[in-house]
């Protein structure tokens, strides 16, 4: 096969796309033989990459964190490699055929439309990292940076005239979305009340759960982080979900909702499963996700809609060999960014593995063992309140407000970011 392309393609231009293609740039090709016959090849719907933690702050405002850091160019990040070992591309996949082992795509630079012609790379290697989109359009890619600006230019004019805001979700970003709303909105009581007497906005939280954060934090951490809500003005619903909202389709982007007109933030009226009824301003959807695998073959995938990924390897067996899947999108791990920076240094090292043993450099013992992943299931979430407050867990110790500011509050996690785009955090193999 020499001087025949090999392609290691990687899906997805976020977290795990990136901290994969960067991986195994450093740590898997300068190993191989005949390495300038390898290609990473990420392809990616957005041209840019985000801090998408910090979305529930940067949605408000551009002045509120550094947006030259917050967005990134992808493709500058991977000039440091030599020439012909990477290639970016600005496209989203639409069919992943694991028997022929090829991607179709369409691509940006084509318009990316329905109009526009699909096109086709064979993979030697696979990695997808995909992750998942939020049924709100402010939370997520949708499908690229140009879309989400759009959707937070249409929020924040909305935003002045606003009196009520529903946000449904009482998980981590229900949570974060309300807390800076409030702060923003509302200001802060004063440090010996316990709540905000008259806040200009009412804004609500509704949580399905006998209390917010359910699965996340411990009930008492749960607690602490109400009171700092009811502190910026925020009330929060127990035990009840969203029935229906009207106009249908409020707060997303949805096909109906174009056709329709714009409701992403528009007088909404909130029916909950208890009968209540409330009028909101604006109304946030912050609950559930998508898993961005509308293009693989239900076969591969879990019962949950993402890949069925072995939690061990992270290769997905039933696509065949060198197939792998990363971050939201796989099934090994609850969806968590540290979860992601676990499973980059596995996968390069079976990738490794498995392209040297392919290669017939090694053989099954030769190469040694398969690295395997274990994931971290403690007590570890940090959840902003606002500019200056939060609760949270790291690896099961409850942390004081002030380390959740210090660590992720102070600008959402922005301060990390830098190292993870330009491959710095992956200097060494893990």
């Amino acid at each position: 096969m020499a001087g025949t392309q090999r392609n290691i393609a990687v899906l997805g231009g976020s977290y795990g796309g990136i901290s994969a293609a960067h991986n195994i740039l450093k740590h898997t090709l300068p190993h191989l033989p005949e390495k300038e016959t390898y290609q990473v090849v990420l392809i990616s719907p957005a041209s840019q990459v985000m801090c998408r933690p910090g979305c529930p702050r940067a949605l408000i405002s551009d002045d509120l964190l550094d947006q030259s850091r917050f967005f990134v160019d992808i493709a500058t990040q991977f000039e440091q490699y030599p020439k012909g070992s990477f290639r970016f591309i600005q496209g989203t996949a639409t069919e992943l055929d694991h028997q022929s082992r090829t991607v179709t795509y369409s691509s940006a630079a084509r318009g990316g439309g329905e109009d526009s012609k699909p096109e086709r790379i064979s993979f030697y290697a696979l990695v997808i990292a995909t992750g998942a989109s939020t049924p709100s359009p402010l939370f997520s890619f949708g499908p690229d940076e140009k879309a989400l600006r759009a959707s937070w230019a249409r929020f924040r004019r909305a935003l002045p005239a606003a009196r009520s805001i529903v946000v449904a979700g009482g998980g981590p970003t229900g949570v974060e979305v309300a807390g800076e709303l409030g702060e923003y909105l509302n200001g802060r009581a004063g440090y010996f009340r316990s709540k905000l007497a008259s806040p200009k906005v009412a804004i609500t939280v509704v949580t399905s759960g006998p209390r917010i954060l359910p699965g996340v934090l411990r009930d008492s951490l749960a607690e602490k982080a109400e009171g700092l809500l009811a502190r910026v003005g925020v009330t929060v619903i127990k035990n009840t979900r969203v029935a229906s909202v009207a106009p249908e389709g409020a707060g997303t982007d949805s096909e109906k909702t174009k056709l329709d007109g714009d409701v992403l933030a528009t007088k909404t009226t909130v029916t909950l499963e208890n009968g209540e009824t409330l009028e909101a301003d604006i109304y946030i959807p912050a609950v559930g996700m998508k898993y961005n695998t509308g293009f693989v073959a239900q076969s591969l995938l879990a019962a949950d809609g993402r890949i069925d990924t072995n939690a061990s390897t992270l290769r997905v067996d039933k696509a065949g060999p060198r197939v792998y899947a990363v971050g939201d999108v796989s099934s090994a791990a609850r969806p968590a960014v540290h979860s992601i920076l676990g499973q980059i240094p596995v996968l390069s090292a079976n990738l490794k593995r498995d392209l040297l043993i392919e290669a017939g450099v090694q053989d099954g013992k030769t190469a040694g063992e398969d690295r395997v992943f274990k994931e971290d299931t403690s007590e570890t979430q940090l959840v902003p309140i606002g500019q200056s407050k939060g609760v949270g867990a790291f690896s099961g110790w409850a942390v004081p407000s002030f380390f959740v500011w210090l660590i992720k509050g102070r600008d959402y996690w922005l301060w990390t970011t830098g190292n993870l785009w330009s491959g710095k955090q992956w200097i060494k193999e893990g």
